[in-house]
């Protein structure tokens, strides 16, 4: 058995995915997308990459709706179906077979009531299913009051379906998440970006003319997503990739090991706080310079919203510009000095 404990962006995911969907049961079907999302991890960490695909892959990513598909990954070539419940009783043969007759294997993932951990209890091909409950339909004598049958054979066997196994074990090392601010590795004048997805490992892809290993990672830079229609700084970043995609907004995508983490990792517009003060006012990002004493230029949330209202609609290339004419008061800090207070 596998344990399973969905970060933030997993937790976010799932769930807008389902709002997307539309469907009646939101529990049933964000609980759903974290079971796939937990087998979708086992596979990453366990399986050869040329030889799985995930179905709903781009739409949790994307918090798309998802295209009809009977089953939800392929592996080895089986059509597999991921149960997720809170109720083991629902992994009973004849109750996955009553649920799920026509895929070829299923998976069983158990769920805590505040589904902050999932369980890959094991898996089971359907032939099987059916066989057991052939074989207990003509059982004779009396079934047992205490003990319920249950049907699991070990995830990590999984991989005895597939040719040899020696290589297995194979997690990618890429560090980053959706959110992060990163530049290009190496590069002295490179610009800040935003990581918008952690893209599935690839087999025998080419970027820019290298073969990729691994994974890769898109990023969009923060003044083409400025041009988008809403504040993306008040957008929680597991679902930045939904709204790139919505509004054609532009990402790039890099190996992973191209990028790292920027040491100064503000722009214009973002909000921010001076964390050694016991009471921090919010403030916004006028300008990033290169001064090494005081890059960071910002203005207190409270002045701007006394010149231009709580809701404006000034770009935030325009921002250092129109205070300067409003003659609204900005601050010079080193970048250290600050922290970023997310506003999502």
């Amino acid at each position: 058995m596998y344990l399973y404990t969905p970060d933030e962006i997993d937790r976010e995911r799932a769930h807008h995915q389902a709002v997307i969907q539309g469907t009646n049961r939101l529990d049933v079907k964000r609980i759903g997308n974290l079971g796939e999302l937990a087998f979708e991890q086992f596979c990453r960490e366990f399986l050869p990459v040329e030889m799985w695909e995930w179905e709903n892959e781009e739409a949790i990513r994307r918090c798309n709706s998802e295209s009809f598909s009977g089953h939800d990954f392929e592996v080895f070539g089986y059509e597999i179906d991921v149960k997720t419940s809170r109720d083991v009783s629902a992994f009973q043969p004849a109750t996955l077979l009553e649920n799920d007759p026509d895929d070829d294997i299923i998976v069983m993932v158990w769920h805590r009531d505040n589904e902050d951990a999932l369980i890959l209890l094991g898996w089971e091909r359907t032939e099987t299913l059916k066989s057991k409950v052939k074989t207990q339909e003509a059982y004779s004598g009396e079934k047992p009051e205490k003990l319920a049958h249950l049907a699991a054979r070990p995830m990590n066997e999984l991989q005895d379906l597939g040719p040899n196994t020696a290589h297995m074990n194979q997690k990618p090392q890429n560090p980053f998440n959706p959110g992060d601010r990163v530049v290009k590795a190496e590069d002295s004048d490179a610009s800040v970006a935003v990581v918008v997805e952690v893209l599935p490992p690839e087999h025998d892809v080419t970027l820019y003319g290298q073969t990729m290993d691994g994974e890769a990672v898109s990023v969009a830079f923060p003044n083409m997503l400025d041009d988008g229609p809403g504040n993306w700084r008040e957008i929680h970043p597991a679902k930045l990739a939904s709204y790139c995609d919505d509004q054609d907004i532009k990402l790039y995508t890099y190996k992973h090991t191209n990028l790292e983490y920027a040491e100064n990792p503000f722009t214009p517009g973002d909000y921010v706080v001076k964390p050694d003060y016991d009471d921090p006012d919010l403030a916004v990002v006028l300008e990033v310079s290169n001064d090494d004493e005081r890059d960071i230029t910002v203005s207190f949330c409270k002045h701007l919203e006394k010149e231009f209202g709580e809701q404006t609609a000034i770009q935030p290339a325009d921002l250092s510009s129109r205070c300067d004419e409003a003659g609204v008061k900005s601050y010079s800090y080193k970048h250290g000095e600050l922290s970023f207070e997310h506003q999502y």
